[in-house]
């Protein structure tokens, strides 16, 4: 459903040699993950034996016990709608070969052997193994069926396109070339491998690292299970790491050194690895080279659907700010450093006296004047470089005038005051509009008065206008065209609205301000979102809150992130927020914002088609030149026809 395939990992209890008891915690390992309903389970490396028998493997009796648990694993599996993958030694051609098995309903699809054979510190596998290259025939018969071997299979489910899967055994992961590299060239979206990696001090995280940087070169999901404590200790100890990853990032990951066996699983979205590789034009470039040539064969099965009540990956109700954690300090100063030397580029280039930034009291021009404010101390000029302006209007109430007033003040830049009331109501009279009458025309006319003041005062200084507006308020077309849409430089133009705020505090906590500053900061982040061009309310608060009117800002970052990031249709889209945001909304209001979300994108675009420029910063925006290329005149009847039928 939806392209998702819950996919494990089994790390068995198992004992050296022993085939029947392996046998029979493996087929524990499989009713465990049929009751999770897993359609893919891999185990570790020759689990049927066990990895370290040694010159064991070179005893019939051994290879003979091996062969029986097979054929009994498929006799009991015949009835299970689930890929099973083995590890087992095959005999052929004169030689043993460390294979996985794939098996499937009594079937056993094929076998594909370890390529890359270690023979180097505690690794004597060649004294034992032979590689996939040694290989000479292309069919086994094992378990009474004539089986594909070799290292050019694929297995591809007939029933869901975008799943194929192919095996690497261990070291071939740890290899210049990983076989996987060209498996996933060829189509492979999952990679399985199969692995008895010992552990050793400072080794998890380096495995880590090798998996998922494979992973994402190769714009796959891809499934790690190493053996477990039951191997031998005579000279190694293993640990059973396992570990379920997409495209870089790590789904889920297993408890290592476990008494008993373990099982861990997640839900790959394949159709999201489908949609990356067409994105990225450049993954299938290296197939013109000669030596990246390949010949696969294609092996057909049919995939169980993963039942999905509830979806087991990683899904957080804020996609686009990191979370709380060690990696929140490195991500904020990251996209804040992004923001600020991309102004101050601008300011260098340009030869720029001034930069001019109208300021509301408001979230969006308070990050943006905190950028500023970090360019001039990273160009060495005085902050009275930043001429902060505010200009009050019809709908400014106190709290925000006087924010924004403060935090110029407390953050040393040059404030200047120019109220736009009595402008605002002339042009009312030349053009013939009631002021009485608070319509688009009410609110437009103070936005593009706005501008037209920031504009001529750079003009006047010898500078350049900062645009304020965010990436949030690009996809919704949140901002009056040629008003506060217009600038020189906009360098929130790559930032969300929920980033916009966790931004903010980061700078309130970690930016080394004075304790009024913080205060201020604090203050802002706690005022509702509000463009106030409608008169305060008789409490002289603020009347026109933004998310009353165009809906809650998670909602639309989240819509944005998985609309726009990788292209999913609105059914999708709805699901994953019924999953991320739980209780908090219910299917009327998620519903109603996500069809607000698609009107307004849509109609919109023509806003996004002329936008100043403005730094990225995260993998999505909404430029022109950048990210997102798309006619004005596109009609979005597709996707909310979809959207009108959930």
């Amino acid at each position: 459903m939806f392209g998702y395939v819950r996919t494990g990992a089994a790390v068995p209890k198992l004992r050296v040699a022993d085939c029947v008891y392996n046998k029979e915690e493996i087929l524990h390992s499989i009713e465990e993950a049929k009751a999770k309903g897993i359609g893919i389970l891999v185990f570790p490396e020759l689990s049927v034996t066990s990895y370290t028998c040694a010159d064991l493997f070179f005893q019939e009796p051994l290879l003979s016990a091996a062969e029986t648990a097979v054929c009994e694993i498929l006799q009991a599996t015949k009835q299970t709608d689930m890929l099973i993958v083995l590890g087992v030694p095959i005999a052929c051609d004169n030689q043993l070969f460390n294979c996985a098995a794939f098996l499937h309903q009594g079937k056993l699809l094929g076998l594909v052997p370890k390529t890359l054979v270690p023979n180097y510190s505690e690794f004597y596998e060649e004294r034992w193994f032979a590689s996939s290259t040694d290989l000479l025939c292309d069919e086994v018969i094992y378990c009474g069926q004539t089986v594909p071997i070799g290292a050019d299979l694929l297995f591809r489910a007939t029933n869901q396109s975008d799943v194929v899967i192919a095996a690497e055994i261990c070291e071939d992961l740890w290899g210049p070339i990983p076989p996987s590299s060209y498996q996933a060239l060829y189509g492979a979206t999952l990679l399985v491998n199969l692995s008895a990696s010992n552990e050793l001090a400072a080794k998890p995280s380096y495995r880590r690292n090798l998996i998922t940087q494979q992973a994402s070169r190769c714009i796959a999901g891809y499934v790690y299970v190493s053996a477990g404590i039951g191997e031998s200790t005579q000279d190694a100890v293993f640990s059973g790491h396992s570990l379920v990853c997409e495209n870089g990032i790590i789904l889920t990951e297993g408890e290592t050194f476990c008494k008993e066996g373990t099982l861990i699983y997640a839900d790959i979205d394949f159709s999201l690895l489908a949609g990356e590789r067409r994105k990225h034009t450049s993954f299938m470039s290296q197939l013109a080279q000669p030596d990246a040539k390949r010949f696969y064969r294609t092996i057909h099965f049919t995939l169980a659907e993963t039942p999905l009540d509830t979806l087991h990956r990683p899904l957080s109700a804020k996609p686009f700010t990191p979370a709380e954690n060690d990696s929140l300090h490195e991500r904020c100063s990251t996209i804040f450093n992004i923001q600020m030397v991309g102004l101050a580029r601008r300011v260098e280039h340009t030869h720029a006296k001034t930069m001019v930034v109208g300021i509301s009291g408001g979230l969006d021009s308070t990050l943006a004047l905190l950028v500023a404010a970090k360019a001039c101390d990273y160009l060495g000029l005085d902050r009275s470089h930043v001429l902060g302006i505010t200009m009050p209007g019809f709908g400014t109430t106190d709290r925000t005038y006087h924010n924004a007033l403060d935090l110029m003040e407390a953050l040393g830049v040059r404030i200047k005051e120019i109220p736009i009331r009595d402008a605002a109501l002339q042009h009312f009279k030349d053009i013939g509009h009631d002021p009485s009458c608070h319509d688009v025309t009410y609110e437009n006319t103070q936005a593009r008065e706005r501008t037209q003041i920031l504009m001529d005062i750079a003009n006047k200084e010898g500078g350049f206008v900062i645009g304020t507006g965010d990436l949030s308020e690009l996809a919704l077309g949140w901002a009056t065209y040629n008003g506060d849409h217009m600038s020189m430089y906009g360098v929130n133009a790559g930032v969300p609205k929920t980033l916009v705020r966790v931004l903010v505090n980061w700078v309130a906590k970690e930016g080394g301000l004075s304790e009024k500053a913080q205060a201020i900061l604090l203050d802002v982040l706690d005022t509702p979102i509000s463009p106030e061009l409608l008169p305060p309310d008789e409490k002289g608060n603020i009347n026109q809150k933004t998310e009353d009117l165009v809906g809650p800002y998670e909602l639309h970052d989240f819509f944005l992130y998985f609309i726009i990031r990788f292209g999913f249709p609105p059914a999708k889209v709805f699901f994953l927020a019924k999953q991320a945001f739980g209780e908090a909304y219910d299917t009327e209001t998620l519903l109603k914002w996500l069809k607000n979300f698609y009107r307004r994108f849509f109609a919109q675009q023509f806003k996004r088609s002329c936008l100043p420029d403005g730094p990225k910063v995260g993998a999505l925006c909404l430029s022109p030149r950048s990210d997102w290329r798309m006619p004005s005149d596109a009609c979005g009847r597709i996707w909310l026809e979809e959207a009108e039928k959930l």
